[in-house]
């Protein structure tokens, strides 16, 4: 009984997650760009928008480089969690990759993919991007399938992490190098049992509006990366390197424009808005993470 509502449980929270994106991932694009990830801040002083999405560019780069990430040609990179496949066309021109495949569980997010990839002009000619709508959980891929697997921000919506991280040693070469970018709660103290009621109440409101199941701390990435047989473990706290993002999130939020489309947008888009203000309170507590892990599944 406990398996079946686990399992209903599950399709409920991808269900609303699809929904949600399918819902905010325009007014996001018409505001923030083909990014949807936080930006690397060097510096904490009033950017413009462009800039911000400079920083989310940067992130990724800055992120590929603290992982030793390195492509040929003939690499094959995995997104799980594309977004509209803003890291997924950045990484196959950065490195000049063969293949490069997104999935999403948005079928607005793969559709809208597809076509920014089409008219993209920065993609080597003979290179294959393309985005699916499947299950991070259950992906379709053969065994051994990818070179990079690259999750930026879409761990936080696992409800099975342990799941979640062993399909991404499964589908992983030998060799080959995983990288996930994810929001924790901070790590527990050595006396700790539990969070605070008070954290604990925070994650929950933010919970109800993202969509995301409970939250795990990057120690507990770190035992499951172990137990998939993952080595050369290696993982960061970049929360201070975020910190300007929510702040600037909220203030589009407020503008004209930002309101006119979070009313078009709907009431999921709505009461993502609404708890803006939380997670930059949980950034700025420190009960929330900006954490990173990237690890190398161990040639045969």
């Amino acid at each position: 009984v406990r398996a079946a509502m686990e399992e209903r449980d599950q399709k409920t929270l991808k269900k609303g997650i699809a929904k949600f994106y399918d819902e905010s991932s325009t007014l996001w694009e018409q505001i923030w760009g083909e990014h949807m990830h936080h930006g690397y801040y060097e510096s904490t002083a009033k950017l413009s928008i462009e800039e911000h999405r400079e920083a989310q560019v940067l992130m990724i780069d800055k992120v590929l480089e603290w992982a030793g990430a390195g492509l040929g040609k003939e690499g094959k990179v995995l997104d799980v969690g594309c977004g509209v496949g803003g890291s997924t066309r950045h990484i196959v021109a950065k490195y000049g990759c063969g293949y490069g495949c997104g999935i999403t569980l948005s079928p607005y997010q793969a559709k809208r993919a597809g076509k920014i990839t089409a008219e993209c002009d920065d993609l080597p000619e003979d290179s294959v991007v393309e985005f699916k709508v499947e299950d991070a959980l259950n992906q379709p891929f053969e065994d051994e399938s990818f070179d990079l697997v690259w999750s930026m921000e879409s761990g936080e919506h696992m409800p099975d992490k342990e799941k979640f991280v062993n399909e991404l040693y499964r589908v992983l070469k030998p060799g080959g190098r995983v990288i996930v970018v994810t929001w924790c709660h901070r790590v527990l103290g050595q006396e700790e049992q539990s969070l605070s009621a008070y954290e604990r109440l925070l994650l929950a409101l933010i919970n109800r509006a993202y969509f995301l199941p409970a939250w795990v701390s990057i120690a507990e990435y770190d035992d499951l990366a172990t137990q998939a047989g993952f080595e050369g473990i290696k993982i960061d706290d970049w929360s201070p390197k975020v910190a300007p993002f929510w702040t600037a999130v909220l203030k589009t939020a407020l503008t004209l424009n930002g309101l006119r489309g979070l009313l078009k947008a709907g009431p999921k888009t709505m009461r993502g808005a609404a708890v803006m203000p939380l997670m930059r309170l949980g950034f700025a507590s420190g009960t929330i993470k900006f954490n990173l892990m990237t690890a190398v599944k161990p040639l045969k």
